[in-house]
């Protein structure tokens, strides 16, 4: 039972460029959505392309290092925890937001 954890491993390309936020206290986190591909095989030889999307963060020296690296449309292979949080909106609504917190990355061809 050693190896059942909270672990996420993805590749995909990503959908648009690093959103940086810096903290009040010096800190940083970055925001990312990353593009999936799932092909599906309705059984009649006709197969449909699926894609999921997710949204990466990633805090301090890896969120400076997404900055540098994630470009819109560059693959890349992710491993993470997936993350499930609350917030209020500015109205007063109460928000879900489920994300993978990166761990590591590398970049693909």
């Amino acid at each position: 039972m050693n190896n059942l954890r909270n672990k996420v491993q993805l590749i995909g390309h990503l959908g648009h460029d690093v959103e940086i936020k810096k903290l009040e206290n010096g800190g940083m986190f970055a925001r990312v959505s990353l593009g999936t591909k799932e092909f599906k095989n309705f059984g009649t030889g006709e197969t449909k392309v699926e894609t999921q999307w997710h949204q990466l963060v990633g805090w301090g020296r890896l969120a400076e290092n997404m900055q540098v690296l994630f470009k819109k449309g560059k693959q890349v292979a992710i491993e993470g925890k997936l993350s499930h949080r609350t917030y209020e909106d500015k109205n007063g609504i109460k928000r879900y937001i489920s994300e993978v917190v990166v761990k590591e990355f590398v970049l693909m061809a």
